[in-house]
C-alpha cells in the first residue's frame, strides 16, 4: 500500500512540474471541460480532463498491479 501512494504522488508530482508542457497539448481545454467566465468570477470543472487522467492512471495501476 505505502509503495503504491509513493508512486500515486511521484506521478501526481511530475505532472505539477510537467503542466505547463502539457496546457501546449489542450489538456485542460477538452471538449466537455466546462468554463464559465464572468466579470469577476471564473468557474473551471474539467470533466473530460477528469476522466481521462482517471483512465490512464487506472491503466498505469493496473499495469504495475499485474
Amino acid at each position: 500500500m505505502s509503495r503504491t501512494l509513493i508512486i500515486i504522488g511521484l506521478v501526481i508530482v511530475a505532472v505539477g512540474i510537467l503542466w505547463p508542457w502539457l496546457a501546449r497539448l489542450g489538456l485542460g481545454r477538452l471538449p466537455g471541460d466546462i468554463l464559465i467566465q464572468r466579470e469577476n468570477f471564473t468557474f473551471y470543472l474539467p470533466i473530460t480532463t477528469g476522466l481521462l487522467f482517471s483512465f490512464v492512471l487506472s491503466l498505469i495501476l493496473w499495469l504495475i498491479n499485474r
